[in-house]
């Protein structure tokens, strides 16, 4: 039942915030990115630091929008 209003708040989020949608398309930029390094057979030592390094900037990017959408979820109750 806890991830309908977390679900609405993304949602309106998505509708209405500029942050967010720029947050979740450079998250979905990285996650491309990462898709694309990681499909590689033998990565070279450049491309290994790149996906680990592109990783912890989309885990960076995804706490910063749950927090959003937590702060937008409180606000609703």
């Amino acid at each position: 039942m806890e991830k309908m209003p977390t679900q609405q708040a993304r949602a309106e989020l998505m509708a209405t915030s500029d942050e967010f949608r720029r947050l979740a398309a450079q998250h979905s930029s990285y996650d491309r990115r990462i898709e694309e390094l990681s499909s590689r057979k033998f990565p070279s030592q450049e491309e290994q630091i790149e996906e680990a390094r592109l990783k912890k900037l989309k885990l960076h990017l995804k706490d910063q929008m749950q927090h959003m959408v937590e702060d937008a979820d409180e606000s609703v109750h």
